[in-house]
Parts: structure tokens; C-alpha cells; sequence
């Protein structure tokens, strides 16, 4: 089927709507001049700059230590959830559990900021923990709404698997936990993966959430990245997006590569 000229047109661009900035900002990166819109010669000078950046090392590897923490952690209490409301359809309070985890989904991110730094306050009031905000804040409140996307997840891997091979597990002896780790843990490991990789790039990608439960000397790389653009965008802050979009993409290259050689590892078995 061909296209029509006013489709192929309004394809074109989107894709160039999409990708230009991208582009531009890749260029950006590698320009002579602190004025991002004159070009004045090819340098390397803001990748330097980058690499001696203390400030933004810093917010990196604090982002990258809380999202594997919230992500870890979201993994966790999501799997729980989802298989509550899968495989325990009689359970009391299915549906308030079920109703808590959808409108997790649909708050803005404002009123859960708000509400976690209402709750954090309360708490070292009353309990004494957390005795600062900083990282453990900004992990637990990640966490708490990352775990309903891995939930989402986790229950549409298991509403499409059945419970035909735990079944039949257990009629062959296994235990109702050994038929769970030995048989519906590595059916749902796709999803477990995709649960984790988002929960990671939420954690890792959210400002707003993190600007209302973070604390002095925890600032996460969203965070100094926007408190920089307050002052103007600088070539340095394109160098830093550039190097995030060439690890991005490697990391999807090499996750097609693995994908197409278990295809073709299939296929030869076949």
C-alpha cells in the first residue's frame, strides 16, 4: 500500500519535529563558542568541561545510585502486587488495593511531592526517621509510585500465562512455593526486567518528586541540570545530553542485537 502525499508529508514532519532538536543539540555540543546558537568551529572543549564537573558528577552517579535503589525496590513490592490481584481474586480489599494502585498512576506529580514531604515531616515528627531528607527520601518516594508501573506490568505477564504450569507443577509434587520461584518466577522474568528498566528510567528521569523530598546536598541530576538552565543553556549541558544519548542508544542497539540473536538461536532449534 502506498502512500498518500499528505501522509508521507505529515510523516516527515513529525519525524523531523522529533529529531531536529536532537540533532541540533548534538552539534551544539561539540561547538567552540558558549553561545549555543553561533557556530564558530569544532572543539571538544565541553566535553572536558563536563568530565571536571564535580557538581554534575556528583548529581549523576546520586541519580543513578537511587534509581537502581527505587527500581530494585519497586520490582519488589510491584511482583507482590501483581500477583495479589491475579492469582488472589478473593482476597478482601482486592479492589482497594486495585483502586490505590490506578490512582497512583493519574496523580500529578506535584500532589505526590506535596503529600511524601507532608508524610516525611510527619513521620520524623512523630518516629524520628528519616532524620534528613536526601537520598533515602527522594529512593523511598521513587518507590512509591514507580511500583505501580511494575505492577501494571507484572499483571499483564500473568493474566496472558494461565496458571496451567503451576498447576501441573504441583500435581507432580511441587509445593504452592516452589511451583512460585520454580515456575511462575521465570515466566514472568521478561516482565520483570521491563518493570525494572522503567521503574529505573522514572526514577532517573523525575525532577518534581525529588525537588519536594530531597534535602541539602542531594541533588539529583534533573535537579542541578534545571537549576543550571535558569541561568541559560550552555554547551556543557548539550554535552552531557549528548553522552546520555549515546549510552541510550547503545544500550538499545545492543538489547536489539541480543533480541535478533536469540530469534535467530530460536529459529536454528527449530
Amino acid at each position: 500500500m502506498r502512500l498518500s502525499r499528505s501522509l508521507l508529508a505529515a510523516l516527515v514532519f513529525g519525524y523531523a519535529f522529533l529529531f531536529i532538536p536532537v540533532i541540533l543539540l548534538v552539534l551544539t555540543s561539540f561547538n567552540d563558542s558558549r553561545m549555543t546558537t553561533v557556530l564558530s568551529g569544532f572543539s571538544w572543549r565541553w566535553y572536558v568541561t563536563l568530565w571536571h564537573d564535580d557538581a554534575l558528577i556528583g548529581a549523576g552517579l546520586l541519580s543513578l545510585r537511587v534509581a537502581a535503589l527505587s527500581a530494585t525496590g519497586a520490582t519488589i513490592l510491584g511482583t507482590a502486587a501483581g500477583v495479589v490481584l491475579v492469582r488472589f481474586q478473593r482476597l478482601r480489599g482486592r479492589a482497594v488495593l486495585d483502586t490505590l494502585l490506578a490512582t497512583r498512576l493519574v496523580l500529578p506529580d506535584v500532589l505526590i511531592g506535596l503529600s511524601l514531604l507532608l508524610l516525611f515531616v510527619a513521620s520524623e515528627q512523630w518516629l524520628g526517621f528519616p532524620s534528613e531528607r536526601g537520598a533515602t527520601t527522594i529512593a523511598v518516594a521513587h518507590i512509591s509510585f514507580s511500583l505501580s508501573y511494575v505492577a501494571v506490568v507484572v499483571r499483564a505477564r500473568l493474566d496472558g500465562a494461565g496458571t496451567d504450569l503451576e498447576e501441573a507443577a504441583m500435581d507432580l509434587g511441587c509445593t504452592p512455593g516452589g511451583a512460585f520461584f520454580r515456575v511462575t518466577l521465570p515466566l514472568l522474568s521478561p516482565a520483570l526486567l521491563s518493570g525494572w528498566l522503567l521503574a529505573f528510567t522514572l526514577s532517573l528521569d523525575d525532577l518534581v518528586v525529588a525537588s519536594f523530598v530531597s534535602g541539602p546536598g542531594a541533588s539529583t541530576l534533573p535537579m542541578v541540570v534545571f537549576s543550571s538552565l535558569k541561568l541559560g543553556a550552555t554547551p556543557e549541558l548539550n554535552a552531557l545530553a549528548t553522552v546520555i544519548l549515546l549510552v541510550v542508544s547503545t544500550a538499545l542497539v545492543g538489547a536489539w542485537l541480543l533480541q535478533q540473536r536469540a530469534v535467530a538461536g530460536g529459529r536454528r532449534r527449530a
